[in-house]
């Protein structure tokens, strides 16, 4: 294990991970908020760490196959394809987008003063 990134910033970088791609996809369904037959996508990330994570609890080596499931999963985008708002086939709700926005600008900034605690605590350490 590396000794200076451990697991919890680990599970913070792929948190960001999720966050910035959630992000690309809400700027991408605003964007195509009027693009006729556009279909919303969306994010997900946890049903993959839970999976991953229930797979690496029934390993000889937890701590070595949770790591390793940490390090092995990433977010997933997906279409919305049976969803649509309007006539022209369009499932883009920007009601529904921008409070999506919102959250996930407040979780983003709330994940980057997690990371920027964690090295303001780690550059103390180095410092003395």
């Amino acid at each position: 294990m590396d000794f200076i990134s451990g697991n919890s910033e680990l599970m913070m970088e792929h948190s960001m991970q999720f966050l910035w791609s959630k992000q690309n996809a809400i700027l991408d369904n605003i964007t195509n908020a009027e693009t006729p037959g556009y279909k919303t996508k969306y994010v997900t990330f946890e049903e993959s760490l839970k999976s991953s994570l229930q797979s690496a609890s029934g390993s000889s080596n937890p701590a070595t196959a949770f790591r390793e499931a940490l390090e092995n999963v990433y977010p997933t985008v997906h279409t919305a394809d049976s969803e649509s708002t309007r006539m022209d086939e369009n499932g883009v709700n920007l009601t529904e987008q921008g409070v999506e926005l919102a959250r996930n600008t407040y979780q983003l900034r709330y994940a980057m003063n997690s990371i920027d605690s964690n090295l303001s605590i780690l550059r103390t350490a180095i410092k003395g």
